[in-house]
């Protein structure tokens, strides 16, 4: 199982079994915002360099990726995105070395259906990572029937006709350390698993093996592939401007691609 550990936050643990219990109808739109301070650490390292795994498309973008597909059932076949880097420098990383990871992102994904199909969902998502001081995480799905929104670790609700959203599920309060480095629904999701883990190894009594049930939802390394397969094809699109199709890597990888990709970045 990979990490990913918003499938385990309550909040969207209640809005998938309300979007298969048909609250929202059809689904039709997901919206996602999440806006946050700068995500690079206080010195140079992995956080900075896009081919080092940094930026905001890997790290959170990959997490809202699979929550999607989690959430809807379907899976993403063309995207289309955009990827910056506003802050190159800063008073820590200077002279000859520049940010290269992204601090700002944008992208749709055409989910379910195939081709030119009119069917399946429509997503989009912001990534803003240069807001100090502030962090908002939203996810939204509207369907023909009504709308499930997520903002942070609390659940909102409002069906077609109504006069207004009401709370569908409540923040708790969270019992724990607080980690500056992690937001609330990501650190409470974390939680959740933990919890999940250790219940599926409870299940038997000398603890050498374990039980899927609980940790039934949790993301597969096939899931985690679908995920970079993605993740790839934004960065695609992000260069060509154009749609680009998700194709599941069925073979092995070039071990010397990311080689290859940095020396022709060199060369241009």
């Amino acid at each position: 199982m990979m990490g990913n550990t918003l499938r385990f936050l309550p909040a969207f643990v209640a809005m998938r079994q309300l979007l298969v219990e048909g609250y929202v109808g059809e689904m039709q739109v997901c919206d996602v915002r999440v806006y946050g301070p700068s995500l690079l650490d206080q010195s140079y390292g992995w956080t900075c360099e896009e081919l080092m795994g940094g930026g905001g498309l890997h790290t959170v973008g990959s997490t809202i990726i699979d929550l999607l597909s989690y959430l809807t059932g379907a899976r993403a076949h063309r995207v289309h995105g955009l990827l910056r880097t506003f802050v190159q420098q800063n008073g820590l990383i200077r002279g000859i070395r520049r940010v290269t990871s992204d601090d700002f992102c944008f992208f749709q994904m055409l989910m379910g259906g195939t081709g030119s199909s009119s069917s399946g969902v429509c997503c989009t998502v912001t990534l803003n990572f240069n807001m100090p001081g502030s962090f908002v995480h939203e996810v939204m799905v509207v369907g023909s029937t009504g709308r499930l929104v997520a903002r942070g670790t609390e659940l909102y609700g409002q069906r077609n006709g109504s006069k207004g959203e009401e709370l569908l599920l409540g923040d708790s309060g969270w019992v724990g350390p607080e980690v500056k480095e992690m937001p609330l629904p990501h650190l409470r999701g974390l939680s959740s698993m933990v919890k999940a883990l250790r219940q599926s190894f409870q299940a038997h009594e000398e603890r050498r093996s374990w039980a899927r049930g609980p940790v039934a939802t949790a993301t597969t390394f096939e899931d985690g592939l679908y995920v970079q397969t993605v993740v790839e094809a934004v960065k695609r699109s992000s260069c060509s401007g154009e749609w680009e199709c998700v194709e599941i890597m069925s073979q092995e990888p070039d071990p010397n691609h990311n080689l290859c990709e940095a020396l022709q970045r060199n060369k241009n």
